[in-house]
C-alpha cells in the first residue's frame, strides 16, 4: 500500500482525532474509507447516468437480432 502526506489545518486534524476515536479507528483508516466511498459513488453515478440515457433513448430494434461479428462489420 502507497504512502502519502498531506496538509490538514490543526484544529481540523484534532477534529478528525477526535472523532476517529470516539468511532474506535485511525485517521487513516478514515481518510482511506472517504476516499474510496468518494471515488466509488462517482463510478456508481457515472453508470446510473448511463443505464438512464439508455432508458430514454428512442431507439428500438424493431425485434432485430445482429451477432457479434456483424456489429463490427462497418
Amino acid at each position: 500500500m502507497a504512502n502519502i502526506t498531506i496538509s490538514i489545518d490543526e484544529a481540523l486534524l484534532k477534529a478528525g482525532r477526535k472523532y476517529a476515536e470516539k468511532h474506535q479507528t485511525s485517521i487513516n483508516s478514515l481518510i482511506r474509507k472517504l476516499l474510496e466511498e468518494t471515488v466509488e459513488s462517482q463510478s456508481k453515478a457515472w453508470l446510473q447516468e448511463c443505464f438512464d440515457l439508455m432508458d430514454r433513448s428512442k431507439g428500438n430494434s424493431r425485434g432485430k437480432r445482429w451477432k457479434r461479428e456483424a456489429l463490427y462489420d462497418v
